[in-house]
């Protein structure tokens, strides 16, 4: 596999190779330990693995039910109407039909986030209106400043990932609800809660019951992550009865497959597992992020997913990591450059248990601070080519000659530029077989510590009715809605942009103890 992983990676046009992919490239029928794609390692349990193979041959054999008899069985689990309910071939089925149906023009996404959000409306015409959330705030979202935001560009649809992929930012229901509100008048709000199910910051997190209650909102749920079973593709949608019978009446008539029935059927049978398996990630994500904020030069960020994301030191760079990574180690993780908003800097680590962290924190030791140099190379210089691997995508981020739309704006209108770190006195780490060394040696130079969250602040009031762009950041510089394909003064393209303030990640208070099946509203 060594002398292929680059290739591995340049020859897929999706952010990693998949599993199978990367099994036959080892040669040996067994793949990586995978810390890249996000699915709960606790369920389904072992006895429902041998349940489902045991019914292998008729699983595969013959058609499933129509989607119409395995939404009804889903809402009864979770205690929903199915009239509010559309099932889809994974969330990126339902992304792609709300796109096609309910986004007329434009829609807004803070970035980093999931790339369908931003691609697949570009990939039909849309303008897409991204937000940059701030490295300095720890990638939190300030709904205030998103709210502005949207009104100064004129957009039509919003979306809201909670939590945030890649970085597992989190935001209260009741913000949600004040946003969801103050956006009444637009065509479209998605709330996309695909890994919710993973977060203890609160007791009732979902939104779900507002949004059947409202004309224009949609909560989008995932099964495939929470349940473990990624290459089955099933996912919902919960919406006012008009807007999820648009979509459902748009859905084919067999596109859930006949393992995602066997499964949605089984499962009320294994509540109290799966309520198990959610605690256990959550104690491991506590652990995770522990055993890696103890690498020097290592930043960690709060997380409610089951994933972690995290900066790795001065002069890593990502892809290097990643390689080494798999073919050194055999480890395959989410290298995150060519996500908009993000760079090579950056890696999301999926929550994993203990015995694979270990290993992981191994071979981050070595890869990064070994012996053996070649970890350490500079990041590519601002005005080089952004590739992200979608076409649509690369049209936005750049202006036909290889200079990065962001750079452009960041010219225009310069932000604040933020005070030099102070360097700190290097600090002993626990139970390090080595003393760090770096990579390539060179004058001493500030070393970015671990940055404190932001202090909390007054919720801001959010805009309900459209504002005058000539008295806001986000306008175009002459009044007006920017218009569609001309970046909006400030970075509204995909760079990272500073100057805003954020939320504070809510602290954890514990897990559920009920041994029922959680309801809808992630009680």
């Amino acid at each position: 596999m060594a002398e292929n992983v680059t290739s591995l990676f340049r020859s897929t046009a999706a952010h990693s190779p998949s599993m199978a992919a990367l099994t036959r490239a080892a040669g040996d029928g067994a793949g990586p330990i995978d810390f890249c794609i996000p699915v709960n390692p606790y369920f389904p349990t072992p006895g429902m693995w041998d349940e489902m193979a045991g019914r292998l041959r008729d699983i595969i054999t013959y058609y499933p039910s129509g989607a119409d008899t395995i939404t009804a069985e889903l809402c009864n689990l979770l205690q929903l109407p199915p009239q509010a309910v559309a099932m889809g071939n994974g969330s990126t089925e339902l992304i792609t039909w709300i796109d096609h149906l309910l986004v007329r023009e434009s829609l807004a996404i803070p970035v980093p986030t999931f790339g369908r959000w931003t691609d697949q409306p570009m990939e039909t015409g849309k303008r897409v209106d991204m937000f940059p959330l701030q490295e300095s705030s720890g990638f939190a979202l300030d709904l205030a400043q998103y709210a502005e935001f949207i009104r100064a560009r004129g957009t039509r649809a919003a979306v809201i990932c909670n939590p945030n992929n890649p970085d597992g930012g989190f935001l209260h229901k009741h913000a949600i609800v004040q946003f969801m509100d103050a956006m009444a008048d637009l065509d479209l709000v998605v709330i996309d809660e695909s890994f919710l199910e993973f977060a203890d910051a609160e007791a009732e997190p979902s939104v779900v019951q507002e949004a059947m209650l409202r004309p224009n909102v949609i909560v989008l749920r995932s099964l495939g992550k929470n349940f473990g079973l990624h290459g089955i593709r099933f996912g919902y949608m919960v919406a006012n009865p008009a807007l999820a019978g648009r979509v459902r009446s748009m859905l084919p008539k067999w596109n859930l497959n006949a393992f995602a029935e066997y499964v949605v059927f089984m499962l009320k049978e294994h509540g109290a597992e799966y309520a198990q398996s959610l605690q256990q990630v959550r104690r491991d994500r506590l652990d995770m992020s522990s055993q890696l904020s103890a690498l020097p030069g290592l930043t960690v960020y709060p997380s409610q997913g089951n994933f972690l994301f995290v900066r790795l030191p001065v002069g890593a760079e990502g892809t290097v990591v990643r390689d080494r990574l798999l073919s050194e180690h055999r480890i395959l993780v989410r290298e995150c450059g060519n996500k908009i908003g993000s760079s090579s800097r950056f890696l999301r680590l999926v929550v994993r248990p203990q015995t694979d962290v270990r290993r992981l924190v191994s071979a981050l030791e070595q890869v990064l601070y070994g012996t053996r140099r070649g970890a350490a190379v500079p990041e590519l210089a601002t005005g080089t080519s952004y590739s992200s691997g979608t076409a649509a995508v690369d049209r936005l981020m750049s202006n036909g000659v290889g200079m990065p739309l962001a750079a452009q704006a960041m010219a225009a209108a310069p932000m604040p530029s933020a005070p030099v770190p102070v360097p700190a006195e290097p600090q002993p780490v626990a139970a390090q077989p080595f003393a760090p060394q770096p990579v390539v040696p060179q004058p001493v130079v500030p070393q970015p510590q671990p940055m404190p969250m932001p202090t909390p602040v007054a919720p801001q009031p959010m805009p309900a009715a459209p504002a005058a762009a000539a008295q806001s950041p986000y306008g175009a510089p002459g009044g007006g809605p920017t218009p569609p394909g001309v970046p909006a003064r400030g970075g509204l393209t995909a760079a990272q942009v500073r100057g805003t303030n954020g939320l504070t990640p809510a602290p954890a208070q514990g897990w559920p103890n009920s041994g029922a099946w959680p309801n809808a509203a992630g009680a």
